[in-house]
């Protein structure tokens, strides 16, 4: 078995899948620009040591993309970068979270009230005794960024069925007084679109995505809101000052900053 063979069988993806994310991450980086004549099949079908129908599948999935236009007898070129250009920046204090999400276009497309329980980890408090489950799609320009998989205390969505049904749950959340919210728990990973996210946000199956867990803990310790988030990979970056608040002292390292 080759190396590429073994790689390849650490993936439930289909080969041309895998290898159609490898160009695609060529183009993305420049590697190969707008107008540039890529590798022939002979030699893309020797570099990932596939049958050369694997190979037109891939430009194939890439020509559908508009990355890719295969011109007989010429070869195959770069028509195209993606169009998402990483405009969203995930927020890393909880108000710039809050406000990040007021505004955006979402629309609902599933609703189940007293759903199954969500799963917590170690430290994201403990369960309610119901919650609804609201999938929603969030919108830039048109085109879906961002999968949404809501758990939200059930009794919270009483409270008023209407808005949570047709707006972001979040900044709803934070209105009501009558609600403490003590912690806010967020992680960040990197997933692959199943199905119903590729579907909803109109990529590949198994494509990458970036994938933000989001769980607030009221007062009482109640895990109240449970979402995991799916982002279009094309859309995101994670952009921190790391020497933010700090000063360099005398001798060209850095030094907290301090205020007398």
């Amino acid at each position: 078995m080759s190396k590429l063979s073994a790689i390849y069988d650490r993936s439930r993806n289909p080969l041309y899948v895998q290898v159609a994310s490898v160009m695609r991450q060529r183009i993305e980086t420049g590697f190969w620009v707008e107008g540039d004549k890529i590798s022939t099949l002979e030699e893309l079908e020797a570099e990932f040591a596939v049958a050369r129908v694997t190979i037109r599948q891939a430009i194939e999935l890439l020509r559908e993309e508009g990355l890719l236009d295969a011109q007989q007898g010429r070869g195959t070129f770069v028509s195209g970068r993606p169009r998402h250009n990483r405009w969203l920046n995930l927020a890393n204090d909880f108000d710039s979270t809050v406000a990040s999400i007021k505004d955006n276009v979402l629309k609902r497309v599933h609703i189940e009230e007293n759903s199954p329980l969500p799963e917590l980890f170690e430290g994201e408090g403990n369960l309610a005794e119901g919650y609804t489950f609201l999938r929603s799609v969030q919108y830039n320009d048109g085109e879906p960024f961002s999968v949404v998989n809501l758990h939200l205390d059930q009794k919270i969505f009483d409270k008023d069925r209407k808005r949570f049904s047709h707006t972001a749950a979040l900044p709803s959340i934070v209105e009501m007084d009558e609600i403490q919210i003590l912690h806010a728990h967020q992680t960040l990973t990197i997933g692959v679109a199943d199905p119903e996210t590729a579907d909803l946000l109109k990529i590949g199956l198994g494509e990458p995505t970036a994938d933000c867990r989001l769980v607030l803990e009221d007062s009482n310790g109640i895990a109240i809101y449970v979402a995991d988030i799916h982002y279009h990979r094309n859309c995101f970056a994670l952009r921190n000052d790391l020497l933010e608040g700090r000063l360099p002292n005398a001798a060209g390292k850095t030094g907290r900053q301090t205020v007398k």
